[in-house]
């Protein structure tokens, strides 16, 4: 199967060596690809020099942007399997086995990187963690199905959502609201236990006042797309091949 490695990436200079050198272990596996979202650091500049293909955009677009551009090419490359996995060197690629697996068996269409099943390694800043409960316990009210870990960015999905992300993704903080998108249309959805570590240079672009206003505003991105009407697999995909809409 062809399986590609998406990882955005903005301002990650510091980071980006170690995470392409960890991953230079699984190069006849997998491919990678990088979308550089306008950093103005040499992200880009790095990648390049360590031979892997970079997408620089010409703007920043933000993670979701950034996200989607890397599903457009997986998309467009006809990959079976695109796997998100992020340029501060959080996510551990050793455990992208594991994301796989179940898709490769046919067993999910969807799989997250859970580090809150084992509850092993970094668990996330403190603020942090209060947002992700707070989602789990909102697409638990509103889909009946628990997800330990719904903004965890380790994800890995099929051909058929590789489709759909590459038509129509969230722009800002998109781990939940897509999530809720997948439920709603009766994709299936996993989590396997992962260990992620923290980030060892930079800092997080999201502070307290920006945790704020991502809660209220994926809180009604999700609430609202939760009243939107079940439609089966087929039926989405008519739905994006019409109009490019939800």
């Amino acid at each position: 199967m062809k399986i590609l490695i998406i990882i955005p990436a903005y301002n990650e200079e510091k980071n980006i060596v170690s995470v392409l050198k960890e991953l230079e272990t699984y190069k006849d596996e997998y491919d990678v690809i990088v979308i550089n979202d306008k950093s103005i650091d040499k992200t880009s500049e790095i990648c390049k020099l360590k031979g892997v293909r970079v997408i620089d955009l010409p703007c920043n677009l933000g993670i979701g942007g950034a996200v989607q551009t890397g599903y457009k090419y997986a998309f467009q490359n006809d990959y079976d399997i695109a796997i998100q996995l992020d340029g501060d060197g959080q996510h551990i690629p050793r455990y992208i086995s594991m994301l796989v697996t179940p898709i490769i068996e046919e067993k999910s269409d969807f799989v997250i990187g859970s580090r809150y099943i084992d509850k092993v390694g970094f668990q996330s800043t403190f603020l942090r963690r209060i947002g992700i409960k707070y989602f789990s316990n909102l697409l638990k009210l509103l889909s009946k199905i628990k997800v330990t870990d719904p903004t965890s960015g380790f994800r890995a999905c099929n051909k058929e959502i590789i489709s759909l992300f590459a038509n129509m993704y969230p722009l800002d903080y998109p781990e939940p609201e897509s999530i809720m998108f997948l439920l709603r249309n009766n994709f299936s959805i996993t989590e396997v236990p992962v260990i992620m570590r923290e980030r060892s240079a930079g800092t997080s672009s999201i502070n307290i006042h920006k945790s704020i206003y991502y809660m209220i505003k994926v809180t009604f991105a999700v609430l609202i797309d939760r009243l939107r009407l079940k439609k089966n697999k087929a039926s989405v995909r008519m739905s994006l091949s019409n109009d490019n809409t939800y």
